[in-house]
């Protein structure tokens, strides 16, 4: 499977990433923003491609072609404006959809953000820019057509192990944290997963491995 993973730079990317490098199955190819974040994906023998969020949808479009599923853990991250969070959590995911659809991707999935649908959470201060965001682009994936898996962690951790987890439809019943390692881990596993096509999943750490979690899905 030719993968191309937009926000490859980021904590959970790197760590998709390097867990692609080590799997024969999948292709994998990281778009990243700056030439001094190409070494750690060589390293891997992962091709990168410097681009931004930030160009055309059309340009966007040439850039993902032919490639069969996209992984979006793209952000812009907690040190910059609210408008850099609408460009690229909102815009630039929006952009890469349409881009999707134009090259008849086969597999989406998106990393965004537990509670995403449930405004009245939004009022921690300085979140309200990030959930609209992360909830409209969401909105906007699952109208797309695209065969979308949108998984949505609560607070990151830095955790070497994935450990148990738990997926659920219903943010309220999670537990407060989760390790990026886990969150790597499922993208894996849903990538080339049909019972988990058309699908939001709520994740945190839990009792299930990752599996026994997607399997007990409802």
């Amino acid at each position: 499977m030719k993968v191309i993973l937009i926000g490859a730079n980021g904590k959970v990317g790197r760590l998709i990433a390097k867990k692609m490098s080590q799997s024969n199955f999948f292709k994998p190819t990281a778009f990243i923003r700056n030439e001094d974040q190409k070494a750690y994906f060589e390293n891997l023998g992962i091709p990168v491609l410097i681009d931004s969020l930030e160009n055309s949808e059309e340009h966007l479009s040439k850039v993902i072609e032919g490639f069969d599923a996209v992984i979006f853990s793209a952000g812009s991250g907690g040190s910059t404006g609210y408008d850099k969070t609408i460009e690229i959590d909102l815009y630039g995911a929006v952009k890469i959809i349409e881009a999707s659809k134009k090259n008849h991707v086969k597999r989406f999935v998106m990393v965004g953000a537990a509670f995403s649908d449930v405004p009245e959470y939004w009022k921690q201060p300085g979140m309200k820019p990030y959930y609209i965001a992360k909830h409209l682009a969401d909105k906007e994936l699952m109208r797309s057509g695209l065969d979308y898996t949108i998984l949505r962690p609560v607070r990151l951790t830095d955790d070497e192990k994935a450990g148990k987890v738990k997926m659920t439809s219903n943010p309220f019943t999670l537990n407060e944290e989760i390790p990026r390692e886990a969150v790597a881990e499922t993208v894996l596993a849903v990538l080339d997963a049909p019972r988990v096509s058309q699908r939001i999943i709520e994740m945190s750490e839990g009792e299930l491995s990752i599996q026994e979690a997607l399997s007990q899905l409802e």
